[in-house]
Order: structure tokens, then C-alpha cells, then sequence
């Protein structure tokens, strides 16, 4: 018997494209699927749609409590063995969830994560033509960890997650206002969680104008992501994998920020970072001087 997978939505004033979300669900060529919107206080004409499938999903309302509250409600809220989180601006492709549920029945893997579509959008939400990209990470990434660490991450809609035990010890952490899939895949990670990549776009992520904090608000997006590093760093240290790797992967962050967003940001955040760089590096550079020691020794005792 096929198992049962739980798409959760949270949903924010997102009346333009929430239909579209939910069909695309309910066209999924897998079977069978459970659809979980949580309404995080939409002032638009949202919880109206929601109502419209009243009889085929499960939904809750309640006050604005962010999009991480709605991903942990509607993951205690879910019954099945598979966990698909999708924005309700992003739509998934037919084949998406049935893809990707063969790839995690073949394998031991926690996650599984493809590339990811993505569309721009003029503010009136027409499609500008020719703007359909793959973004993911490489098939070649020899540490998923280590890339999100120095990188980042694709969006939700990118990864199916098996509910393993792993899995279940992870919450979104609600605090953050951005950067929270990033911090999701990077505790999941360090926790144990084995994660695999499979070619191919199944899901279609929408940029449309300046409508979420990472867009919007450049100093609080950096102010999000030294926060999501520095608790890897301490997550990384309790967890004994504080490895020379990770250090440098965390040092290259903090220097792509001083790069990308120096315009963005006042002259202290600037020296804050330029500040956590240098340190990271050096603690980089400790550790593989204690290395390089450690196996000269080693080399010596065998003589």
C-alpha cells in the first residue's frame, strides 16, 4: 500500500496564487496525499479560499504568528510517513511527489532535494517571458552541510522529507523572520539527518517584487543569517563536528555577505562582520595547524 504524504501550506495573504498551490496537490500523480493549509492570519480574500475545499483538506486560522508557527502547526497536525512543504506562492509540478517518494523508498535517505523552477513575475503577476531557470545545488556536492553552511539552501518546496526519527526532532525555529529553511536543513543535518540529491525540477518557485523580508529588508536578512550561523557553529561544537570544513565554510559566509550586501547594511553591521570573518578564520587556520601537528607526530612516531 502506497504511504501517505502531508503537504503542509502555510499561507499569508496569498489570495493571487494560493488556488493554484492547492490544485497543484490535488494533481499530483501520487496518491494518496493529504493537504494541510494553516491560515497565518491573512487579511486578504485567503481564508475565502481555503474555505472553497473546505471538504478536501484540513486548515486551521488563526493571528499572525509568522510562517515557521504555521509549518510547526501543520507538521503536528500531519498523518503521513512523507513531509512536502509548500509555500503558497510556489505550486508543485504533477510528478513531484511521486518522483521523489520512489527515490527516499529506494534509498535510506532522510531528504531527498531536486532542483527547483523558478518564475519572475511583474507586480501585476504576469509571467515575464523567458524566465523560467533551474536553480540547485550540484549533484557533485561532496557535503550538503558544508555548502548550506557557506551558501544557503533551495527553498522548501525543493525537498521531501521522510518522518524519521531525525526528522521529527527538528522544529522550525520561530524566532527567525528569514532564512529559516537555510537553519531547518542545517539542524537537520547535524542531528544525523542523510540527505540525497535527485536531477531534475518538479516544482515551480515564483520572485515577484519585494514581498518578503529577504527582499525587502537586506540588514535584518544579514542580521537573520550571523544568528543561523553562529547556532550552527554552537550546534556543531555540542555535537563534536566542528570540523576545519565547517569553519572555513562559515568564514566564506560571512565574507560573501561583506561583498553582496555592503551596500545594504550600516558601517558597524559592516565591521561586525568584517570582525566575525576574521575570527572564524582564525579558528579555522587553529584547526588545521592542530591537524597538521597532530599527523607530523604521528608520521614521526611510525619512523
Amino acid at each position: 500500500m502506497a504511504k501517505l504524504v502531508s503537504v503542509i501550506i502555510p499561507c499569508f495573504n496569498a489570495e493571487k496564487w494560493l488556488t493554484e498551490a492547492i490544485e497543484s496537490c490535488f494533481k499530483q500523480s501520487y496518491t494518496p496525499i493529504e493537504v494541510i493549509v494553516i491560515d497565518d492570519g491573512s487579511t486578504d480574500r485567503s481564508l475565502e479560499i481555503i474555505k472553497i475545499y473546505d471538504q478536501k483538506l484540513t486548515w486551521e486560522t488563526g493571528p499572525n504568528r509568522g510562517g515557521n508557527h504555521a509549518r510547526n502547526r501543520g507538521f503536528e497536525l500531519s498523518k503521513g510517513e512523507y513531509i512536502q512543504y509548500l509555500d503558497a506562492d510556489d505550486y508543485l509540478l504533477p510528478d513531484k511527489i511521486y518522483t521523489q517518494v520512489n527515490f527516499l523508498e529506494n534509498s535510506n535517505a532522510d531528504i531527498v532535494y531536486g532542483d527547483v523552477n523558478y518564475q519572475e513575475h511583474l507586480p501585476n503577476g504576469e509571467i515575464i517571458r523567458g524566465s523560467l531557470n533551474i536553480l540547485g545545488m550540484s549533484g557533485n556536492c561532496q557535503d550538503v552541510l558544508e555548502s548550506l553552511l557557506a551558501y544557503g539552501c533551495l527553498p522548501p518546496i525543493a525537498y521531501l522529507f521522510r518522518k524519521s526519527p531525525t526528522v521529527n526532532s527538528v522544529r522550525w525555529d520561530e524566532t527567525l523572520k528569514c532564512g529559516q529553511d537555510r537553519d531547518f536543513l542545517i539542524s537537520l543535518l547535524i542531528q544525523g539527518a542523510e540527505i540525497v540529491y535527485q536531477p531534475g525540477g518538479y516544482s515551480i518557485y515564483r520572485k515577484y517584487g519585494n514581498v518578503t523580508v529577504s527582499t525587502s529588508n537586506k540588514a535584518l536578512l544579514v542580521k537573520n543569517f550571523c544568528i543561523i550561523l553562529a547556532k550552527a557553529e554552537a550546534q556543531l561544537a555540542q555535537a563534536g563536528k566542528l570540523e576545519s570544513k565547517y569553519q572555513k565554510a562559515i568564514a566564506q559566509s560571512y565574507y560573501s555577505m561583506t561583498r553582496e550586501y555592503r551596500k545594504d547594511i550600516d558601517f558597524f553591521c559592516y565591521c561586525q562582520l568584517i570582525s566575525k570573518y576574521i575570527l572564524m578564520s582564525l579558528k579555522f587556520l587553529r584547526t588545521e595547524t592542530k591537524m597538521a601537528i597532530s599527523k607530523y607526530k604521528l608520521k614521526i612516531k611510525c619512523c
